[in-house]
């Protein structure tokens, strides 16, 4: 493993989280290094953003995602899981995201 000084997430050279348990539509929370990481299925691609509403800290993976957005449950603050832009308030700013690599059935997230 390898600790990025610029995010201060490891990044590793295993997978994680299998593409197959990903259906379009959904979304699946995975720590990476120390980080919680979301991934999100969007029509059959891959996005990384950071598990954490900007507004209050609130774990997005309770959310909902809608198209290409993610609802946080506690204010009803939209991110978009393509850019991490905030779309609604209460949240203004965005959320991290993060590069994905996806080989065969293996996903992984880039630091």
């Amino acid at each position: 493993m390898v600790r990025s000084e610029s995010t201060g997430m490891t990044s590793t050279s295993d997978p994680v989280a299998r593409l197959s348990a990903i259906a379009p539509g959904t979304t699946l929370r995975v720590v990476v290094g120390s980080e919680a990481v979301l991934l999100c299925n969007v029509g059959g691609k891959i996005y990384a953003i950071e598990d954490a509403c900007t507004h209050d800290g609130g774990e997005l993976d309770q959310g909902e995602l809608e198209d290409c957005r993610i609802m946080c449950p506690r204010h009803g603050a939209y991110f978009d899981v393509t850019t991490g832009a905030a779309l609604t308030l209460p949240a203004i700013l965005p959320v991290r995201t993060f590069p994905v690599r996806v080989e065969g059935d293996a996903i992984f997230v880039e630091g």
